[in-house]
């Protein structure tokens, strides 16, 4: 996901794998849940990195982004 991006790299090796972190932390929390409710069927959580979405005009307008 972020081959080209040496500042990802810089901040995992500092702060370590947060999105990866996160994951775990949802996926135990959604076995948790799922024992709790009584085994019903919830929603799987995809190990896959969600896509990086490019800001709208508005939040652009928002951050003061420069359009790409």
């Amino acid at each position: 996901m972020f081959q080209d991006a040496p500042i990802y790299h810089q901040l995992v090796a500092e702060r370590g794998d947060v999105p990866a972190r996160v994951r775990d932390a949802a996926t135990s929390i959604l076995r948790e849940l799922d024992h709790v409710m009584g085994g019903m069927s919830l929603p799987a959580l995809s190990t896959s990195p969600l896509p990086m979405r490019q800001p709208d005009a508005s939040a652009r307008a928002a951050l003061q982004l420069p359009r790409s």
